[in-house]
C-alpha cells in the first residue's frame, strides 16, 4: 500500500473529513427520525386518529430502522458506503414527501413506518461504525462518540423548529421539510465522502506503517449478514450485547424519544416547550456521548456500561414524580442527566462488538446488536402508547423501563469475562 507523502501528512487527515460528512448526514437523519414525536398530537387533531394508531407507525419505523442496519452494513461492505447512503437518502425524501397525500392510518404506517424506516435504517449508526472502522485506528472511541452525538445534535437542531412548523403551518410542512433535507444531502455525499483511505493512497488515521486492511468478504451482502448472525449467536457475549442494547433502545428512542412530548402535553405543557426540553436532552447528549468516547479509549467499557444503565434506570423511576406540568428544576435535572446518558452506551458497545467475531466482522455484528436496540425501541413505542390508553398515563411504562435498565447494569459486567481491558481494544 502506498505510504503517506510529507505533503499529505501536513494536511488534515481525510479521515476527519469523512467523519465530518458522516456527522452532517447523521444530524440530518436524526432530524428525520425526530419528526414522528412532533407529529403525534397534530395528527390526532387533524385526523382524529388514536395515539395507539399513530404510535404503530412509529413502532414500525423504529423496528425497521434497526432490522435494516445489519443488511445495510453488509451492503456498505459489498457495494460501497456512498451508493448505499445516497440511495437511502432518496428513499427517505420520497417517503416523507408522499405522506402529504395520506388519508388513513395505514398510509402513515406504510410511508413513515416502512419507507422512511428502511431509508433511515440504511444509514443509522452502522454508517458511523463503518466510517470509524475504515478510517481510524487511533481515536476510535472519541470519533464514534462524536458521530453518535450527531443524533443528539439533529434532535437539538430540528425538534423545536419542527414543532413550531407543525403548530404554525400544519403537519404537512414537517413532512415536506424532511423530504427537502434528505434530497439536499445526496449531492453532499457524492462530492465530499470518500470510501476508504487506500483510494487516496493513505493509511487510516493512526495506523502503523505495516497496517493491513481487514480482508473483504466474498459473500453477498445478504449472506454476509445472515452468516454473521449465525456465527455470532453461538457466542455468549453477543447475547449480552444484544440484550443490553435492546434495553437501551427501549429506554431511549422508543420511550422518551417517542413519548416525552405527548406525555408532557398530557400534563399541560405546550408542545413547543416540551420539544425544547427534548432538544435540551440533545444538548447534553452531545457532551455525554463525546465524553463517553473519550472514556472508552481509556477505561474498561464494561464498567462504563454498568454505570450508564444503572443511573438511567434510577432516573426513569424518578421521572413520574417530577412530571411535567411546569418546567420545574427537578425536570431540568432529569433532562440534563438523561441527556448525558442518552447514547453514551454506544462507544463502549461498538468497542465490545470487536471481540465477538473479530475486527473483520465488527461492523456487521454491531448491525445486529443495533437491530436489537431498535426492536426494544419499537416495543416501547407501541407498548407505552397502549399503557397510556389503558391506564391514562405513562407511569407504568417508565417504571418497567427503569427496572430493566437496572437489571441490565448487572449483566453487562459479565461481557468478555477474563479478558483484560487492553485486549478489548486491539
Amino acid at each position: 500500500m502506498n505510504q503517506k507523502s510529507p505533503s499529505l501528512e501536513r494536511r488534515i487527515h481525510p479521515g476527519w473529513i469523512a467523519a465530518a460528512v458522516t456527522f452532517l448526514t447523521l444530524v440530518a437523519t436524526a432530524g428525520f427520525r425526530s419528526a414522528p414525536s412532533v407529529l403525534i398530537v397534530p395528527l390526532e387533531e387533524a385526523f382524529g386518529w388514536g395515539r395507539d394508531q399513530i404510535s404503530l407507525a412509529v413502532s414500525v419505523n423504529v423496528l425497521l430502522f434497526g432490522l435494516t442496519a445489519p443488511f445495510a452494513a453488509a451492503l456498505m461492505e459489498k457495494f460501497g458506503i456512498r451508493k448505499v447512503v445516497m440511495t437511502a437518502l432518496t428513499v427517505v425524501g420520497l417517503g416523507a414527501a408522499a405522506t402529504v397525500f395520506m388519508t388513513s392510518p395505514w398510509h402513515l404506517v406504510a410511508l413513515w413506518g416502512v419507507v422512511v424506516g428502511i431509508g433511515t435504517g440504511s444509514m443509522a449508526l452502522v454508517f458511523a461504525a463503518t466510517i470509524v472502522n475504515r478510517w481510524f485506528v487511533e481515536k476510535r472511541g472519541i470519533v464514534i462518540g462524536l458521530l453518535t452525538a450527531a443524533t443528539a445534535t439533529g434532535q437539538l437542531i430540528f425538534l423545536p423548529g419542527l414543532a413550531t412548523l407543525a403548530m404554525d403551518h400544519g403537519w404537512k410542512s414537517v413532512s415536506l421539510t424532511v423530504a427537502v433535507g434528505a434530497f439536499v444531502m445526496v449531492p453532499i455525499i457524492w462530492f465530499f465522502l470518500r470510501e476508504k483511505p487506500s483510494d487516496l493512497g493513505l493509511l487510516p488515521y493512526g495506523a502503523p506503517s505495516d497496517w493491513q486492511p481487514p480482508v473483504k468478504s466474498e459473500m453477498s451482502a445478504g449472506k454476509l449478514a445472515i452468516t454473521t448472525l449465525k456465527q455470532a449467536s453461538k457466542v455468549k457475549d453477543f447475547w449480552y450485547l444484544t440484550g443490553s442494547f435492546f434495553v437501551c433502545g427501549l429506554s431511549t428512542s422508543g420511550l422518551i424519544g417517542t413519548h416525552f412530548i405527548p406525555a408532557a402535553h398530557d400534563h399541560g405543557m405546550m408542545e413547543v416547550a416540551a420539544a425544547s426540553l427534548l432538544a435540551l436532552v440533545g444538548v447534553f447528549d452531545v457532551i455525554g456521548t463525546i465524553f463517553s468516547g473519550w472514556l472508552t479509549d481509556r477505561y474498561d467499557p464494561r464498567k462504563l456500561l454498568f454505570f450508564y444503565y444503572f443511573f438511567r434506570g434510577v432516573s426513569l423511576f424518578l421521572l413520574p414524580s417530577i412530571l411535567f406540568s411546569t418546567i420545574h428544576p427537578s425536570t431540568l435535572v432529569f433532562v440534563i442527566f438523561y441527556g448525558l446518558d442518552w447514547v453514551a452506551t454506544v462507544p463502549p458497545t461498538i468497542m465490545l462488538c470487536r471481540i465477538v467475531l473479530g475486527p473483520d466482522r465488527a461492523t456487521v455484528v454491531y448491525g445486529w446488536v443495533f437491530a436489537a436496540h431498535q426492536i426494544g425501541g419499537s416495543i416501547a413505542a407501541i407498548g407505552a402508547a397502549v399503557a397510556r390508553v389503558k391506564f391514562g398515563d405513562y407511569a407504568a411504562a417508565f417504571y418497567v423501563s427503569g427496572l430493566m435498565c437496572i437489571i441490565t447494569s448487572y449483566f453487562v459486567l459479565r461481557i468478555a469475562r477474563g479478558i483484560k481491558t487492553a485486549d478489548l481494544k486491539r
